[in-house]
C-alpha cells in the first residue's frame, strides 16, 4: 500500500480526511502530521519565511518517511505547498488547486467567503491566477465572525456566516467557501436560500491522492 502524507494544521482535520479518503482516494497508507503553529503564525503574521521553510522541511521529512506524495490541507499556506511541490523530491498538492480550478469554469462572477482574512487572500489569489478569461470577484470575511468563534459564541458566528452567504449568493454565480468548516452553516440552510453552487476543498483537494490508491 503507498504511504501519502497529509499536513494539517487544525487538531480536528485529520478525523475529517480519515473520513473522506476511503470514499474519495481508495486504499492508502495515510500518515497525518499536525502543527497548529504554522496556521497561529500566518493569521497574525501573514505567511512568514519561516512558515514556508517549515512546509519545505514536512515535505522532505514526508519523503525521507518513504511517502509518494503529501497533501497540505490549509488553504491559508497553500502558496508555501506550491513552493514545496517546487522543490520537493515528491508532489505537494495545496488542497483548495482542484476548488479554484473549478470555480472559475462555473461562471464569471464568483464570490468567496471566509472568516479569516489570512485564508481569504490566498485563495482569491489563487483563483485570480487560475482564471482564464475575465471574471468577477466579490469577496467578504463576514465580519465579526471569527472573533465570536474565538469568545465561544458559535451561534453568533453562524447566523453572521449564514447571512453573509445568503448576500453573497444573491450577486454571484459561484461561491467558494474559502474554509470548509463553514459548509455546515451553509448546508443548513433552508433550500433555495444559497441559489448558487457552493464550493469547498476537502473533498475535492483530497482526490488528487487517487494515484496513489491500491486498486
Amino acid at each position: 500500500m503507498t504511504r501519502v502524507c497529509l499536513l494539517h494544521t487544525v487538531t480536528s482535520l485529520p478525523a475529517v480526511f480519515a473520513g473522506l479518503l476511503p470514499v474519495e482516494v481508495g486504499a492508502v497508507d495515510a500518515v497525518n502530521m499536525v502543527d497548529e503553529t504554522l496556521l497561529r503564525d500566518t493569521v497574525e503574521h501573514g505567511l512568514l519565511p519561516r512558515t514556508r521553510r517549515r512546509v519545505a522541511d514536512y515535505a522532505r521529512f514526508a519523503e525521507e518517511s518513504g511517502a509518494a506524495a503529501m497533501l497540505v490541507t490549509c488553504s491559508s499556506i497553500g502558496e508555501a505547498a506550491e513552493e514545496a511541490n517546487a522543490e520537493a523530491g515528491i508532489p505537494v498538492y495545496r488542497v483548495d488547486a482542484p476548488m479554484a480550478a473549478e470555480a472559475v469554469r462555473a461562471g464569471g462572477r464568483i464570490g468567496i467567503l471566509a472568516t479569516l482574512a489570512a485564508t481569504l487572500r490566498p485563495t482569491g489569489d489563487l483563483l485570480r491566477r487560475r482564471a482564464t478569461g475575465p471574471r468577477e470577484f466579490r469577496e467578504s470575511v463576514c465580519p465579526g465572525a471569527f472573533e465570536a468563534l474565538k469568545a465561544g459564541d458559535t451561534e453568533r458566528h453562524d447566523t453572521i456566516v449564514a447571512a453573509e452567504a445568503r448576500r453573497l449568493a444573491a450577486e454571484v454565480d459561484v461561491l467558494v467557501l474559502a474554509q470548509a468548516s463553514m459548509a455546515r452553516v451553509v448546508d443548513a440552510l433552508p433550500a433555495g436560500e444559497v441559489p448558487v453552487p457552493v464550493l469547498t476543498s476537502p473533498r475535492s483537494g483530497v482526490r488528487q491522492l487517487r494515484p496513489y490508491a491500491t486498486t
